[in-house]
């Protein structure tokens, strides 16, 4: 017993000490203001677009202000025909634009990803639209669509049409020409972010597929679009969405006009609330476009296998 006693017992573990919570924190304390500012400036106004899509809110009829529950979503659907012409007409132009741009985009982004003299002027001019704001781009087409001064002009001088037409007032015409110009502002959005892509694949693929005989095309299919599939679903999906709500370049360039052949959703909600103060019904369209694209956007992303294997 007396040697047990004896026997010197083990010094105790130390006390490990309880990390700082603070350094934990800090990165959430240091993106704090910023969130702050989001929450300020982009939650309060969507919430505000959904309480304000139940209410009927028009500033110059007062006495008619109040709850209107579901009234202006069964307005939409059932009693307003200009919500579904503008909304299939928002739908073909976002197919329509979105599908040339991803298509001439991939074409620029191959052509100046090659090695030739003046390749970083090229690129250079290939990318230039895309610094252009939308207003100033309607401006640059008008003045070339103008019946006066612009192409038809020249056209007729060389006795291709004639004098004092105007493509932008033709209804034959007018999505043509709208179509045309916004290309020339959004083909650049996909060259750049395609040739970011093309610039990582590496050149030991397409050597090892020409030692096995692999001609150009089978290159491009096999190696080339499998690599470029997620930039592809990135680009078109913000494309889609930003040429769904596209309203500085078809309100500049063609007012929705003519006989409302232009009007695309966001642009009749706009109108809605601007010209006719119906704050409360274009809340509801507001709505409405937003889980369109949203239930779209889902879709799309989960169809493509967005961020899968390649």
């Amino acid at each position: 017993m007396a040697q047990a006693a004896a026997v010197a017992k083990p010094p105790a573990p130390p006390r490990r000490r309880r990390a700082s919570a603070t350094p934990r924190r800090l990165p959430y304390l240091l993106i704090a203001p910023a969130a702050l500012l989001m929450l300020g400036f982009i939650a309060y106004p969507v919430l505000s677009v959904f309480y304000y899509s139940l209410q009927n809110y028009n500033p110059t009829k007062p006495w008619r202000n109040g709850y209107a529950g579901f009234d202006n979503f069964v307005h939409a659907f059932t009693q307003d025909p200009q919500f579904w012409d503008t909304l299939i007409f928002s739908a073909k132009w976002v197919v329509v634009e979105v599908g040339l741009q991803l298509l001439f985009g991939l074409a620029l982004a191959l052509i100046v990803n090659q090695t030739f003299v003046g390749r970083g002027l090229g690129r250079a001019l290939v990318f230039s639209p895309w610094a252009v704001s939308g207003v100033l781009t309607s401006a640059i087409w008008v003045l070339l669509y103008n019946s006066q001064t612009g192409i038809t002009r020249y056209l007729a001088d060389m006795g291709i049409g004639s004098y004092g037409t105007s493509w932008l007032s033709d209804t034959s015409t007018v999505f043509p020409a709208a179509v045309v110009a916004d290309l020339w502002r959004g083909v650049p959005f996909f060259a750049i972010l395609i040739l970011a892509d093309l610039q990582s694949v590496s050149r030991d693929l397409y050597e090892a597929a020409e030692v096995d005989g692999a001609s150009r095309l089978k290159q491009f299919w096999h190696i080339t679009l499998p690599h470029l599939k997620d930039a592809i679903v990135l680009s078109t999906l913000l494309r889609a969405v930003w040429e769904f709500n596209n309203v500085d370049l078809l309100y500049t360039l063609t007012g929705g006009g003519p006989a409302g052949e232009t009007t695309t959703l966001p642009l009749y909600i706009a109108n809605t609330s601007v010209d006719a103060h119906n704050f409360g019904y274009a809340s509801a369209l507001t709505t409405v476009a937003f889980v369109i694209l949203l239930f779209c956007s889902i879709v799309y992303l989960r169809l493509s296998k967005f961020g899968g294997e390649k």
